[in-house]
């Protein structure tokens, strides 16, 4: 695929047709169908002032209007494109950090994050892997620091709504956080009626359903649509996968009390709606996002994992999305959105067992686009990693961790 052909298929012109602790313990029982109907200082063991390493843009790049040009088309991307190319074959797609660290008792591997338990913290390194249908299809250069830093920025911008788990930040893929009880339940929140995967609301609204997760839904409407108010759509896990469950299931089942899905779900749509603002300050539309929570040992509810990273959320180009959705358009995106719709072309990724390489060329645009979001959001500029020349990644987090826990320990 020709670098310069990617745009079109990163942002399909396709015509629709308008009729007005940390590691999750799920529950793996069978999921019921059951609906309602209602309408770092120095590794301070306090929550330091999370830093980013970033630099501030100037004034002049904050004022630049937001647009799929600035995404595609800049002098900022070709400098960013060089450093993403020459790592594609140097990416963090594994570690193994508990056979270099002694203090580090466990490990769990999840989608993007492994987590290393110890004692009282936990050490979450997120790598560059990238998920899709409940599986992984590529490694995605720089991807770990940006989702790492992205939540650090947020953690440190909704303090005021929800206290977080954070501890210490000794490397730009590594968070220490204090070990809590996890709630097996991911509150996803949705603003608009969109989605490609099984679970998202654009599926299930096409398929039929119009009561999902005790959220009511008219009919009449079309892909991409704003919702009238933002809602909730929580599911857990069944097997390998992320299923639907309605709140009365979350209590009935023991996922959560009343009182702390009550607390939870209040917390995750005033942090949406927060995000929502940010978000078009910056000439963004935060589309869903999902968030964690788990609760601390005096019963604090805290937020955990990631929050309004592109890996967790869906972003829009705010200027363009009337006029396209009105046009039958779908909107420019700044997410991993065109990486799943290739993937659903190329392959069946829900059955095939084994999936088609992602091309370089692809590969290398979603690293641009995780750090023009970063840049966009943060409005500072993404600081390139530089790794000594004869250090691995790996190797260099096992140093930054190895200093962290002997300070906090």
């Amino acid at each position: 695929m020709a670098l310069n052909n990617i745009g079109g298929s990163l942002n399909p012109s396709k015509t629709l047709t308008q009729k007005f602790s940390w590691i999750n313990q799920s529950d793996p029982s069978i999921f019921s169908s059951s609906f309602c109907s209602i309408n770092v200082g120095k590794f301070k063991k306090e929550l330091p002032s999370l830093a980013i390493s970033a630099s501030t843009m100037s004034s002049n790049e904050h004022n630049r209007p937001l647009s799929l040009e600035a995404l595609t088309n800049n002098k900022r991307r070709d400098e960013v494109m060089n450093a993403i190319k020459s790592s594609l074959t140097n990416c963090l797609s594994e570690t193994h950090l508990d056979s270099t660290i002694p203090a580090l008792k466990s490990k769990t591997r999840g989608k993007v994050r492994d987590i290393y338990d110890c004692g009282d913290y936990l050490v979450l390194v997120t790598t560059d892997r990238q998920s899709a249908f409940d599986r992984i299809l590529a490694s995605i250069p720089f991807k770990g620091q940006v989702l790492n830093e992205t939540s650090l920025w947020w953690f440190n911008k909704t303090q005021h709504i929800v206290p977080n788990a954070v501890v210490a930040t000794p490397d730009k893929n590594v968070t220490i956080a204090k070990k809590c009880s996890v709630f097996p339940v991911e509150f996803v929140v949705r603003g608009y009626l969109t989605g490609s995967t099984d679970t998202s609301l654009w599926t299930v609204y096409r398929n039929g359903v119009r009561n999902y997760c005790c959220n009511v839904l008219p009919d009449g409407m079309v892909k991409n649509q704003k919702l009238s108010a933002n809602i909730l759509t929580p599911t857990t896990k069944a097997a390998d996968h992320d299923v639907p469950v309605t709140p009365d299931e979350i209590v009935r089942r023991g996922l959560m009390t009343q009182a702390e899905y009550d607390d939870a779900s209040e917390k995750a749509l005033r942090l949406f709606e927060y995000g929502q603002n940010v978000a078009m300050e910056h000439g963004l539309i935060l589309v869903d996002t999902k968030y964690e929570f788990g609760k601390a040992p005096d019963g604090t509810i805290l937020l955990i994992d990631e929050v309004h990273t592109p890996d967790s959320s869906r972003y829009w180009i705010a200027h363009s999305y009337q006029e396209r959705f009105w046009n039958g358009l779908e909107p420019e995106n700044v997410d991993k959105e065109f990486l799943r719709l290739w993937f659903k072309d190329h392959c069946n990724p829900y059955e095939d067992k084994v999936l088609p390489e992602a091309p370089d060329e692809l590969v290398s645009e979603l690293a641009w686009r995780y750090i023009f979001l970063f840049e966009t959001i943060t409005k500072s500029t993404f600081e390139i990693t530089a790794t000594k020349e004869e250090e691995q990644i790996h190797d260099r987090i096992t140093r930054n961790v190895s200093v962290a826990l002997s300070a906090l320990m």
